[in-house]
C-alpha cells in the first residue's frame, strides 16, 4: 500500500510531497488513516535546520492530529478497527514501539512512534486516544499537542488556583491554549504578551483579560503595576531565551512560577540573575505540559464539548497536504497562528 506524506529529506529545504510504500505493521502498531494534522514550530525548528544536525534523514514530520484506524499489528487492544483516534506524541498507555522505516523510491524514510503529515501513518498504540465523536476534525487535531502543552503548562506544570494572577508571554498556538486555560481556571488577571497586535487580538477571544505588546511596552514594568509587584505564574512560549529571563523577572518573590514551555534554538543559552531565585522564585520546565493523555485528554475533550473550552479562533488555517510548504512558511512568519493540515483537500 501505498500513501502520500510530506517527507524531511534535506534540512533548509522546502518538505518533498511524494508517495511512500506502508510497511506491514509489527507489534504494537497501528495504521491510521490522517483526516487532520496540526503544524507545530517544532516541525518548523526540525526542517530549518534549527535544531542542529539531523541523524535521521530523510524522515516523516508531524506530531498532532485525527484520523480512523484502518489496521492494528499483533497484540494492539488499545483501540480496533474503524476507531476514531487523537493522535500524539506524548505517550499514554499501550505498546511504545519506537517507529518504522517507509520505502520511497528504492530508499528508506525514517519515522518516530508517531508521525502525522501524511494521508496514512504507522503510529504506536501509546500514541493513540480514542476521540469522541462530537468533536469536529479542526477542535481534534489540536489536542495532541497544542491544547494538551498549553493548558497543561497551566493546570498541570504551574497548577493554578482561582484568583492567582498570571501571564502568557508569545501567544501563538500553544500559548493562546494557555490563556484559555488560565480563563477557565479561574487566574486574573490574565496577561496576553506579544509583538503581533493580530496575535493579542486572538488572546483576548480566547480569555485574555488584558494584553501587551512587548515592542512597545517594558512588558516587566507593566505587568508588575497590573500584579501590584509581581505575577503568580507566568507561561513562557516564545522559544526565546531573552523571554525566559524575562519570564522568571515577571513573577512575585516568595512563590512566584515561571514556567518554559518554548523551544529555543540549538546552541542557543539562557542567562539568569541568581538573585532571582534567592529570591524564592521558581523556574519550572514542562514536558509539554506533564499530561496524563488517558486521563486529561478526556478532560480537555470534556472542556470543548461543554462549549467552555472554544478553539475557533485557532482553526480558521487550513491547507491541503500539497500546500505543506506554504502552512510551513506562514507559521514562521505569523501569517498563521496554528495551521491545520486536511488531508481530504487536494492542491489550490
Amino acid at each position: 500500500m501505498k500513501t502520500l506524506a510530506a517527507l524531511l529529506v534535506e534540512t533548509g529545504k522546502p518538505l518533498v510531497v511524494d508517495e511512500i510504500d506502508i510497511p506491514d505493521l509489527r507489534a504494537g502498531q497501528v495504521l491510521v488513516e490522517i483526516g487532520m494534522s496540526g503544524l507545530c514550530h517544532t516541525q518548523i525548528l526540525e526542517s530549518r535546520g534549527y535544531r542542529g544536525a539531523d541523524p535521521f534523514l530523510p524522515h516523516c514530520l508531524g506530531h498532532e492530529g485525527v484520523g480512523r484506524v484502518v489496521d492494528v499489528g499483533p497484540g494492539v487492544v488499545k483501540v480496533k478497527d474503524g476507531d476514531r483516534v487523537l493522535l500524539s506524541w506524548m505517550k499514554g498507555s499501550g505498546a511504545d514501539v519506537p517507529g518504522t522505516v517507509y520505502g520511497w523510491n528504492g530508499k528508506q524514510v525514517n519515522a518516530g512512534g508517531i508521525t502525522t503529515f501524511s494521508r496514512h501513518a504507522v503510529i504506536s498504540e501509546n500514541r493513540l486516544i480514542l476521540c469522541q465523536q462530537e468533536l469536529s476534525d479542526r477542535d481534534a487535531a489540536l489536542l495532541g499537542c497544542a491544547v494538551a502543552t498549553g493548558m497543561g503548562a497551566v493546570l498541570n506544570t504551574a497548577a493554578v488556583s482561582a484568583g492567582q494572577s498570571i501571564a502568557v508571554f508569545g501567544t501563538g498556538g500553544i500559548g493562546l491554549c494557555a490563556v484559555a486555560g488560565a480563563s477557565i481556571a479561574g487566574c486574573f488577571p490574565v496577561i496576553g504578551v506579544d509583538v503581533r497586535d493580530s496575535k493579542l487580538r486572538l488572546a483576548r477571544q480566547m480569555g485574555a483579560t488584558h494584553t501587551l505588546d512587548a515592542s512597545k511596552n517594558n512588558v516587566s514594568e507593566q505587568v508588575k503595576a497590573l500584579s501590584q509587584g509581581g505575577l503568580d505564574v507566568v507561561i513562557e512560549s516564545s522559544g526565546h531565551p531573552e523571554v525566559m529571563t524575562e519570564a522568571l523577572s515577571a513573577v512575585r518573590s516568595q512563590g512566584g512560577v515561571a514556567v518554559v514551555v518554548g523551544n529555543a534554538r540549538h546552541g542557543e543559552r539562557l542567562s539568569l540573575d541568581p538573585r532571582e531565585l534567592n529570591q524564592g522564585k521558581q523556574l519550572r520546565g514542562t514536558w509539554g505540559g506533564d499530561n496524563f493523555p488517558d486521563k486529561d485528554f478526556s478532560r480537555y475533550m470534556k472542556l470543548i464539548r461543554s462549549g467552555r473550552l472554544d478553539l475557533s479562533p485557532l482553526t480558521k488555517d487550513v491547507y491541503s497536504l500539497l500546500q505543506i510548504n506554504q502552512a510551513m512558511d506562514d507559521l514562521e512568519s505569523g501569517v498563521a497562528v496554528r495551521p491545520l493540515i486536511d488531508m481530504s483537500l487536494d492542491a489550490k
